[in-house]
């Protein structure tokens, strides 16, 4: 429908942009034991949580494509899961960023695997801090966000709380 100049589009790939760097944050540093970490019985693992999150950009690609597919994947390893997420929004990011159509109204992208990613992301933080590795705060709205920007590599924080 709209290209990748569409003002909607560029804030899609913001948005995406933005799990990345808060999601990275969460990953970044996670004790060994992070990975298998049960808060309770009936809740996930970080390590399912990290799989659930590339299985929703897959989710939205095949939704952007025109042929939604929900196809989870078992979670196995750890890093191959935090790279499996990276390279999920990755992709998603460079059809967000092309000239093909997008098949889907951007609102319904963003209420649904993005907002549901936003989730996720926040109970990973939360996860850290009840295994006893905390993340340190920040404040995001001066953070070095950048479309495009969805792989491991993310700027420092420029200023975190104490």
């Amino acid at each position: 429908m709209a290209s990748a100049s569409d003002p909607i589009r560029q804030l899609l790939r913001h948005m995406v942009a933005t799990v990345a760097y808060r999601g990275g944050k969460t990953l970044r540093e996670a004790p060994p034991t992070f990975a298998t970490f049960r808060a309770a019985e009936t809740t996930r693992t970080p390590l399912e949580l990290v799989a659930h999150l590339s299985d929703l950009y897959a989710w939205a690609l095949s939704i952007s494509r025109g042929k939604q597919s929900w196809s989870p994947v078992k979670p196995v390893d750890w890093h191959a899961e935090v790279d499996r997420f990276f390279a999920t929004m990755s992709e998603f990011d460079k059809y967000l960023a092309s000239d093909e159509p997008l098949h889907a109204p951007a609102d319904k992208l963003f209420q649904g695997p993005i907002a549901d990613s936003l989730t996720h992301v926040g109970q990973l933080a939360i996860l850290r801090r009840m295994a006893n590795s905390p993340v340190r705060g920040e404040n995001y709205f001066v953070a070095e966000i950048t479309p495009g920007r969805c792989g491991a590599d993310q700027p420092a924080p420029r200023r975190e709380f104490d």
